[in-house]
């Protein structure tokens, strides 16, 4: 299954879409598709000229990969300018996932960040450690406490749909957090050493978009975990494009346990 099919929805009826997922190697869903689709399912009710600006989603349950995941739309507002939508993905009667999605027309303004893309090497420097056909991954070596980064892209060309575009990074987005919470914890592994003590789940996810991206190309994923405490861990991280443009800002709760 590509990229494409995963982000592909039906429409069951109105405001609802249905999608499906590939075989993970962890057996369960994966938080980026549940949030990727339920993205989608929202610009599925929005006019093409509104770009999501900001996504928060709560992981309720974890769900059956081999169970199609059906995304209910609630359209709460539609300004001039803005556009709220609310999403609930389940399968049958259980909720996996609340999200909230917020859109807006394209307004010409300023444009101010302080955060600057780190010195990094070179895409081509680095040796790729996938954990699927469909993402390619290039971890920067680092043993700094709490921070995980990595070069990343799809493998597949999505054409020129920007909001198709921020889809695909919004399934990539689920994928760091987990790296840089386990470099916090005292048990810690390196990204990309192959190693996983842990039992882990993501509990919420905040996505704020600042610009279009093209994510068939390489980005620069650099999180940090900040807190830990209770068995959760707290990561924010930047996407920057490979200009060094800040294109996202990205924060994570997740649930980190010691295997038994």
């Amino acid at each position: 299954m590509s990229l494409l099919d995963i982000l592909t929805l039906d429409r069951a009826s109105g405001d609802v879409f249905v999608g499906r997922g590939p075989a993970y190697p962890w057996g369960g869903l994966y938080g980026g598709q549940i949030v990727a689709q339920g993205l989608r399912a929202a610009c599925h009710t929005t006019e093409d000229d509104r770009l999501p600006h900001s996504l928060h989603a709560y992981f309720i349950r974890s769900g059956a990969m081999e169970r199609e995941v059906r995304y209910e739309v609630e359209r709460l507002r539609d300004g001039r300018s803005f556009s709220t939508r609310r999403v609930v993905a389940r399968q049958g009667d259980e909720v996996l996932a609340s999200l909230a999605v917020s859109f807006q027309v394209s307004e010409p303004s300023i444009d101010v960040s302080t955060r600057a893309m780190p010195e990094v090497p070179s895409v081509h420097e680095l040796p790729e450690h996938p954990w699927s056909p469909l993402v390619e991954r290039r971890f920067i070596p680092t043993d700094e406490l709490g921070r995980a980064a990595a070069w990343m892209r799809v493998t597949e060309s999505l054409g020129d749909d920007p909001r198709l575009q921020l889809a695909a990074l919004t399934f990539l987005s689920d994928d760091l957090p987990t790296d840089s919470v386990g470099m916090l914890h005292p048990e810690r592994v390196l990204p990309g050493s192959g190693k996983w003590p842990f039992f882990n789940a993501s509990l919420d996810h905040t996505i704020h978009f600042h610009a279009p991206v093209r994510v068939d190309r390489h980005h620069l994923h650099d999180f940090r975990a900040t807190r830990f405490a209770e068995g959760r861990g707290l990561s924010r991280g930047d996407v920057f494009d490979a200009e060094g443009r800040h294109v996202a800002t990205i924060a994570q709760e997740l649930l980190l346990r010691p295997r038994r």
